[in-house]
């Protein structure tokens, strides 16, 4: 992949998830290297681009390049993903820092596994149990004098409304600080990475 500058506040990431089993037999589209054969996707992780063509277009058409921070193909890893482009901003948010990882695409393409994964399988955890564990393990490598007080919420908008995934029977309510807050208790307190892995398992 393209090395992520730490100097840039916003960072954009392209991850191209493998063909279904349905594209497969369709044919439909193919995602390549650099040096593959054919594909109307061409993605080059060293540059972070993203070159789209067009099988249909005259000899000698110009392709379409996209350049983003960091490009990852099919064949990337969940945790080469969280090690090179989520760490650093762990890292930023463990001291001191704001931070926020936007995950936006069509249905299909893949958020869920990114973000989530398997809790099981280490190769598959995603971001959020990534995150977790990078969290909990600096929390329990720091000195005996410092305290830190953890805050988790689980939230999703679907179809332009907001429910609470750790309890759908808790009232959400506008809030021009916090954007949207419950009427009970909305963020729990875990204690340790365990306490975290139920609601957040997907296996």
């Amino acid at each position: 992949m393209s090395k992520v500058k730490s100097s840039e506040t916003v960072k954009v990431v392209i991850r191209c998830r493998p063909l279904n089993r349905k594209e497969e037999a369709a044919a439909a589209f193919v995602t390549r290297t650099p040096g593959g054969v054919g594909g109307i996707v061409e993605m080059d992780m060293r540059l972070g681009q993203v070159v789209l063509r067009n099988p249909r277009s005259p000899p000698g058409e110009p392709r379409k390049a996209f350049t983003f921070d960091s490009v990852y193909d099919p064949s990337s890893k969940q945790r080469d993903l969280y090690d090179e482009t989520v760490r650093p901003l762990i890292d930023s948010v463990l001291d001191g820092f704001n931070g926020t990882i936007f995950a936006y695409g069509q249905t299909g393409t893949g958020k869920t596994y990114t973000m989530q994964g398997a809790w099981l399988e280490p190769e598959r955890r995603g971001v959020i149990p990534n995150a977790f564990e990078h969290i909990f393990t600096q929390i329990s490598r720091s000195a005996a004098d410092r305290q830190y007080l953890v805050r988790a919420s689980y939230l999703e908008i679907y179809r332009e409304e907001i429910r609470d995934l750790l309890d759908p029977n808790v009232h959400l309510r506008e809030s021009p600080e916090m954007c949207h807050l419950s009427d009970g208790t909305l963020n729990g307190c875990p204690d340790s990475l365990w306490s975290l892995k139920i609601p957040w398992r997907v296996s």
